[in-house]
């Protein structure tokens, strides 16, 4: 037992030690960065770079790292670059490292909702941002038990290093065992080293996930649960998740927690309304509008003007172009002929008619403010209620973070949410997501507000809530919306102007009440139709 206790702390181990530790280093820490490297070049929008990228990845995956570390010691002194054994290890176990580094980046980045990156978009947010404020918080989350994991294996890979004579931990073990016969002992000693190491590193990893845990509750509430008295108190407890605590939603779908609404005049008759709107100046302006998807046209020659105040809902079936002109109108499509634009502005192109860079699109949205909202509500989901709709503010408007918080709280009480600010997105309902995801859309008070079908993945029950916030937004705020929606009801009440698009076409456009009541075009009538038969 003395002997091997000896053995483990020999200052001759402990220098191999050291260099077991130096080459492993070296070989993450290159690895990382030409990882990113990589992992950038490979989502890169030029194939070039990512051909190149994947014939470098084919190259040091398939050839053994023994066979590198030969190469980066005894070749590349051939051309005139002579290194150092424990430099030229750091430098192969890197390169090796590199494509497995970038791949794990690489399903990080493509594992985050794509739903989020288009949400960022849509708010403004540059592609920096979105990549340090979205995507790398929480693709860092999903990538550190992955990397915890090939940490362990280069460590263990850096012995390969005893080959080009860099002493250590197995090389200095091999040697001392040749030199006293006793290699059960010394080996022995050596592996209980590794194990120590691995198991340290297995720590680190188990502590940044706990540190990244977003459902994690405080050191406080934990030792409160363990008091005798804790339940006797009768003590909320937060370590519950939301799904277990009581519906919101009263028996009729009428909406619990809403505010009451602020007092309104009697409601302006449409005629006089629609009056004072045509004296409007126009907020979003579409003339001839075409997109397709290869051989299919969603959108052909679509031509619409929405004035500011006014309220325009799209209805029509499905795939008839409704969410596909929304997104055109924000940008977030491309499209093959025609021309958009939002309060006299071509979004996304500069005034010599040549479309904007990814980073100045960004830039042009956030100037023109055009809120959107998504079906999918699209929250971020590693932020709270309130940091989804103050974060955007911070990040893309150079607004305050006391300003931001004021707005954030201001907007969730508007909403009835005050109570979950704190929450994150999938400990709240359907509902309540989207009531945050409207807030987010209008923080800013964008000139226009798209909503793709708000209510379409709610369940029933939860529609109610919705569509009460966004009528008090059209009617208290007298925001510029075009509302693409299924909900008849709500359009006649709200809408000023409905459009209806089937096969990318409008076929019927007009006062709501109008279009509702007495269609013209048998499209429409039939749609209509079908959807009075449903709704009975």
């Amino acid at each position: 037992m003395e002997l091997f206790l000896h053995y483990l702390t020999m200052p001759y181990m402990i220098e191999g030690i050291q260099a077991t530790l130096q080459v492993t280093a070296l070989g993450l820490l290159g690895g990382l960065i030409l990882g990113v490297i990589l992992a950038w070049m490979q989502l890169s929008r030029f194939r070039a770079l990512a051909s190149f990228a994947r014939v470098y990845t084919v190259i040091f995956r398939g050839t053994p790292l023994i066979l590198q570390m030969v190469f980066a010691y005894n070749a590349l002194p051939q051309i005139g670059i002579k290194l150092p054994a424990i430099l030229a290890a750091g430098l192969a176990l890197a390169c090796n490292e590199a494509p497995f580094i970038a791949e794990m980046l690489r399903s990080g980045v493509l594992g985050v909702d794509r739903g989020q990156v288009l949400a960022g978009q849509a708010l403004g947010m540059t592609p920096g941002v979105l990549m340090r404020r979205i995507i790398a918080p929480q693709a860092i989350r999903s990538m550190i038990p992955a990397f915890g994991n090939e940490t362990v294996s280069a460590l263990k890979n850096s012995s390969l290093a005893s080959v080009i004579a860099v002493q250590e931990l197995t090389l200095r073990s091999t040697q001392m065992a040749s030199a006293t016969f006793d290699f059960f002992s010394i080996f022995f000693a050596s592996g209980l080293i590794y194990l120590f190491l691995t198991a340290a590193i297995a720590g680190i990893q188990l502590f940044l996930e706990w540190l990244f845990d977003l459902d994690r509750a405080s050191k406080q509430i934990k030792l409160m649960r363990m008091m005798p008295g804790y339940r006797a108190q009768g003590l909320d407890d937060p370590l519950i998740a939301a799904e277990d605590a009581p519906p919101e939603i009263l028996p009729d779908a009428g909406v619990a927690e809403l505010p009451p609404p602020r007092a309104q005049t009697e409601r302006v008759d449409r005629a006089k309304r629609n009056e004072i709107l045509k004296r409007n100046n126009v907020a979003v302006d579409v003339a001839a509008l075409r997109k397709s998807y290869d051989k299919q046209m969603v959108l052909a020659g679509v031509d619409l003007t929405v004035r500011i105040g006014e309220v325009v809902a799209l209805l029509g079936p499905s795939g008839s172009g409704k969410s596909t002109l929304l997104r055109c109108i924000n940008n977030l499509e491309l499209w093959n002929d025609g021309s958009i634009k939002v309060g006299g502005r071509r979004l996304g192109f500069s005034d010599s008619g040549k479309a904007l860079s990814p980073r100045l699109l960004a830039q042009a949205r956030a100037e023109v403010g055009v809120g959107m909202v998504f079906q999918q509500f699209n929250l971020f989901g590693h932020l709270t209620a309130k940091e989804n709709i103050a974060g955007p503010l911070r990040w893309v408007h150079g607004v305050s973070r006391i300003d931001a918080d004021r707005r954030a709280t201001e907007l969730l009480g508007r909403v009835g949410l005050s109570h979950r600010a704190d929450a994150l997105p999938r400990h709240l309902s359907g509902g309540q997501q989207q009531r945050v995801a409207i807030a987010r859309a209008i923080a800013p008070n964008p000139s226009v507000l798209l909503l793709d079908e708000p209510t379409s993945a709610l369940d029933p029950e939860l529609v109610n809530e919705v569509l009460e916030v966004i009528r008090r937004l059209a009617v208290e705020d007298g925001l510029t919306m075009i509302i693409s929606t299924h909900q008849l009801r709500f359009a006649s009440e709200v809408a000023d102007r409905v459009v209806l698009l089937a096969d990318g076409a409008i076929v019927e456009e007009g006062p709501a009440d109008e279009v509702l009541s007495n269609p013209r075009n048998p499209v429409a009538q039939r749609f209509l139709n079908a959807m009075e038969a449903e709704v009975a």
